[in-house]
């Protein structure tokens, strides 16, 4: 057993006994360590942060045991291996923790998925019927489309929140914004807040939440989820997979629609209640796919 080895034990030990982390964490935190312990094969104390660095150039360049690993793979490797040497500096093992300064791969940025205009109309068209739980979902969905607003932000929704033609929505960190209402979301809400909402409120203990379910109570994030859900398997939308209609899902096709329509970047951040305009800007990637995709089918001289 290698010096190096050793700590790892001991680190491993410390996981399980003082951390408690499950059998499956720590099966893949050993598996992870116990190749970076044959890669190094040198006491702990003699590693520098080069030899650290030269180790994930190896994650991603395979070796001959190994393929190469992603970003994203890479970079779950290098949390075990940082983890470790954070451990041997904080018990004195180490007199400095020498994978401070190596920053492991950041992954690719996945790009939200949105719908396009046909689904989200057959999405929004989906709950059928004239009862009140129907009126509260399609009250729901026009109102998730209609002001990107988050799972939370809805079903924490107030009537006072309401407006003629906006909407107070109370979003992380107690931080507020006014969002506009759209015709159809408004003529939706005020179906359901008219013959739909008392009848549910009458059986209930009195809450002054938009959105209840049938016992008169607040909606839950994960019925509001469960009414999504089924709308999306009736507009033969994916359900299960990468792919899948989530309840983020509209909000990434609010914002995809408003900056295809030519909404500045700005205004879409200010009624996404983005903290940066840096975290909205993904949505524009999104948008010159869409510019590449009309050009290519569009350009006589495109092809």
């Amino acid at each position: 057993m290698t010096p190096l080895t050793k700590v790892v034990r001991t680190y491993l030990d410390h996981l399980s006994v003082e951390r408690g982390l499950s059998r499956n964490t720590l099966s893949s935190y050993q598996r992870d360590l116990d190749r970076y312990a044959r890669h190094a094969k040198i006491n702990i104390q003699e590693m520098t942060a080069k030899d650290v660095a030269t180790y994930l150039a190896v994650l991603r360049t395979g070796d001959d045991d190994h393929p190469p690993l992603s970003a994203s793979s890479a970079a779950r490797a290098m949390s075990a291996v940082r983890g470790l040497h954070r451990f041997a500096a904080r018990e004195g093992l180490v007199a400095v923790d020498v994978s401070r300064d190596v920053r492991p791969p950041a992954p690719p940025k996945r790009l939200p998925k949105a719908l396009d205009l046909d689904q989200v109309e057959r999405l929004l068209a989906a709950p059928a019927g004239d009862d009140g739980l129907v009126l509260r979902d399609r009250a729901l969905l026009e109102f998730l489309y209609g002001t990107g607003a988050r799972i939370s932000e809805a079903v924490g929704l107030d009537v006072d929140d309401l407006a003629d033609d906006a909407v107070t929505l109370h979003g992380k960190g107690g931080k507020t914004r006014f969002v506009p209402l759209g015709r159809y979301a408004r003529a939706a809400l005020d179906a359901y807040l008219v013959r739909a909402r008392p009848l549910l409120a009458a059986s209930g203990k009195g809450t002054p939440k938009v959105f209840l379910n049938a016992r008169g109570g607040v909606l839950s994030r994960q019925s509001a989820w469960t009414i999504l859900h089924r709308a999306a398997a009736a507009a033969g939308l994916p359900t299960e997979g990468a792919h899948a209609v989530s309840p983020h899902t509209l909000r990434h096709s609010y914002a995809t629609h408003l900056l295809d329509g030519g909404a500045d970047v700005r205004v879409v951040q200010e009624l996404l209640g983005h903290a940066s305009v840096t975290t909205t800007q993904v949505y524009t990637l999104v948008t010159v796919d869409r510019l590449r995709e009309v050009y290519a089918t569009s350009h006589p001289r495109a092809r």
